[in-house]
């Protein structure tokens, strides 16, 4: 392999001359063959450079590339512990093993050495971030059109995205979900209160729908100058095609700013509130894991962010012996 021209880093304690070398090329290589971004070049490069000044410690000798091959996972399981330590964090380790990888993989590459170690020990797991709930003030403000009234486009758009951000929220669907409604699915407002989804593994169940919501549904309905047909999504975007969860995202980030809500305000956050909040106010855990069309009730437990204390506050309340 060709190597791409270097410049000088900086020294690094502990570390032998041909370690250094070596890392100028794979920093080049990164830029100039991998095209990596800026800071995730830095962030490499500073990963590499805080294992290596480990090990000098941790060794008591100098780095050297011979030496550096017989990394064991010991050794790197030693360095993750003491970043540990620090308070660096599972997502900051996870992308630091990866530039550490990297490095390896680079040295093999080139014939300076395979270091088998970084590749046997297993990434750190990162717990799933949920979207944080809206409040409930403000997850009806984002279904009221007269809040966009000040934005370019066009009336039936704000009907619309109204329309399915008080969806989102009222029957606690997924966006997929709720933009793969056809017509024909959506009763008019007093012809109905449930709509049959269509959700995860191709499963339908029931939902409910309040009224205030059909007739926002309604009101788009109205105003669209597509047509919409039975059989096709009642839902569309600006040339009359299906709608794009992307277009929901966007008009929801548009809004974030004038209502004073955090990023972690997203579509999808709208459904984790429609949980929290029906569980707040007292409903079942086994009706909401039923509305959200969960298959087991761990994965409601864990989206509604429920405690020890409330399962048994559940458990109390239902079991007939408690």
């Amino acid at each position: 392999m060709t190597k791409p021209a270097v410049s000088p880093l900086p020294e690094i304690a502990c570390a032998a001359a041909d370690v250094m070398t070596e890392m100028q090329h794979w920093l080049a290589f990164l830029r100039t063959e991998r095209r990596l971004s800026p800071k995730t070049h830095e962030a490499y490069a500073r990963d590499v450079r805080q294992l290596l000044t480990f090990l000098g410690e941790h060794w008591g000798t100098t780095v050297t590339l011979k030496r550096f091959a017989t990394l064991e996972a010991s050794d790197v399981r030693a360095f993750m512990a003491a970043r540990r330590a620090d308070d660096i964090g599972s997502r900051s380790l996870m992308r630091s093993l990866a530039g550490l990888r990297s490095f390896g993989r680079f040295l093999e590459r080139e014939g300076r050495g395979k270091v088998g170690a970084l590749s046997a020990i297993r990434a750190p797991k990162i717990g799933k971030s949920l979207p944080k709930p809206i409040g409930v003030t403000a997850a009806k403000l984002l279904a009221d059109a007269d809040i966009r009234a000040g934005e370019d486009r066009e009336q039936w758009v704000l009907a619309r995205d109204a329309a399915v951000m008080a969806l989102l929220y009222g029957s606690g669907l997924r966006i997929s979900e709720a933009l793969g409604l056809k017509k024909r699915d959506v009763p008019p407002p007093g012809q109905g209160d449930t709509l049959t989804v269509l959700g995860k593994g191709n499963k339908t169940r029931m939902v409910p729908v309040l009224q205030n919501v059909l007739a926002l549904i309604q009101d788009y309905v109205a105003m669209c100058p597509h047509p919409l047909p039975a059989d096709g999504p009642i839902f569309v975007g600006a040339r009359g095609g299906p709608l794009s969860p992307r277009i929901i995202q966007l008009a929801m980030a548009r809004l974030r700013g004038g209502l004073g809500l955090p990023d972690s305000a997203t579509p999808h956050a709208l459904r984790h509130s429609f949980a929290t909040h029906l569980l707040g106010r007292g409903g079942d855990l086994r009706a909401i894991q039923e509305l959200l069309g969960h298959a087991s009730l761990s994965t409601t437990q864990v989206y509604t962010g429920i405690d020890t204390e409330r399962l048994l506050e559940v458990y109390k309340t239902a079991h007939p012996r408690a």
